[in-house]
């Protein structure tokens, strides 16, 4: 018997929502599998990995601040993505956000003001939005590869931040380490609850979440960046701009950007530090997929990223797992919602091997 794949003619609706399912039961099977040939035991494995993280209030806490900046860079890219912009730079307009904060940060360290807290959020947002703008700007002026443009932009961001550790945001009093100064109270997000580490970005992106949401399915602006990600041409016969909507929309996706690495350092860090980000950029390109690039599934999504990011630490000291498992993780994830979205264009058969075909006795027989 051979398995073949037949074109259904349409797209599958409940594929399409079938598919992350599936790929996740077949992460969770072949990671099993991983975990019986590195010599540990699967299901006890797993439970290390992604129940016991989340067994108590603290690590349902943890949970959260993970998935905060995975979510709201993957709304942006939600943005991007649905006019088919496909901007990869969310790392790096991530980490302009939070250079961008702290730089501020640090020279207000003796305000009191209540204002010091929202220019630092607006500094880092601007950031990351500029940054994105960059791309936008090499698009729309060169036709440049957005693409190509991004991964180099995230590359050139992450060397200014390691730059600015070392240089002039370095703390004179830090014992030559390469970090910035403690941020000052008036700068730093608000915790939600006393001993746990939920702070006040939980509030930007419930915000986030439901103005993205608002965005694409209820506005025309979001009408605009549909039609223009389903075809371009007909976009420009109905008269909607195409270079004005790719700056909106890579600017949405570079302020929300910006703003995930602003809340990291003024929230739960609070200071600049080149740990900044463990590649929550690349992370929401995946959960804007697995989320289908719809707002609520990508909280869902979300919350899955940061579990695994949260279970690869807690795997690696309690299994003496290597700090990897998290990224091969991700990247099976990714792997197998790609393979399992052929299902939605294609419908899987059976088929018999070829048979000589059979001559009924009823038949009459051919002439000599």
């Amino acid at each position: 018997m051979l398995l073949s794949l037949e074109p259904r003619g349409y797209e599958s609706r409940p594929m399409l929502w079938l598919s992350p399912l599936l790929a996740a039961l077949l992460t969770l099977i072949s990671g099993a599998l991983l975990f019986v040939a590195l010599g540990h035991p699967p299901l006890e494995t797993l439970r290390v990995l992604l129940i016991d993280p989340v067994s108590d209030l603290y690590g349902v806490s943890e949970l959260l601040v993970k998935a905060l900046p995975i979510l709201l860079c993957a709304l942006g890219l939600a943005v991007v993505y649905n006019a088919r912009i496909w901007n990869i730079g969310a790392e790096g307009q991530l980490l302009i956000g939070a250079l961008a904060g702290s730089a501020l940060a640090v020279n207000i360290i003796d305000w009191d003001s209540r204002w010091a807290l929202p220019l630092t959020l607006a500094a880092g947002t601007l950031g990351g939005s500029a940054w994105a703008g960059l791309c936008a700007w090499l698009r729309t002026q060169f036709n440049a590869n957005e693409i190509l443009t991004s991964i180099m932009l995230n590359y050139i961001a992450l060397n200014l931040l390691l730059f600015a550790v070392h240089g002039p945001l370095k703390d004179p009093e830090g014992f030559n380490f390469p970090e910035s100064a403690m941020f000052g109270d008036a700068t730093r997000l608000p915790q939600l609850f006393e001993d746990l580490r939920v702070h006040g970005g939980f509030y930007f992106a419930l915000l986030a979440l439901v103005v993205i949401w608002v965005l694409l399915h209820r506005s025309f602006l979001g009408f605009q960046i549909k039609v223009l990600g389903l075809d371009k041409r007909a976009a420009g016969f109905v008269g909607f701009r195409e270079k004005r909507l790719v700056w909106i929309a890579l600017l949405i996706s570079g302020a929300l950007a910006g703003l995930a690495g602003v809340a990291e350092v003024t929230g739960p860090i609070g200071q600049l530090v080149p740990q900044v980000s463990p590649g929550y950029g690349y992370a929401a390109i995946t959960v804007a997929f697995l989320g289908r690039l719809n707002p609520i599934g990508i909280l869902f999504a979300s919350l899955l990223m940061a579990l695994l990011y949260l279970g690869g630490e807690n795997a690696q000291m309690a299994a003496n797992l290597p700090q990897s498992i998290t990224q091969l993780f991700q990247g099976m994830v990714l792997f197998f919602l790609l393979a399992c979205d052929v299902l939605i264009l294609y419908r899987p058969r059976l088929k018999g091997w070829s048979r000589k075909p059979h001559t009924s006795a009823l038949e009459p027989e051919p002439a000599a």
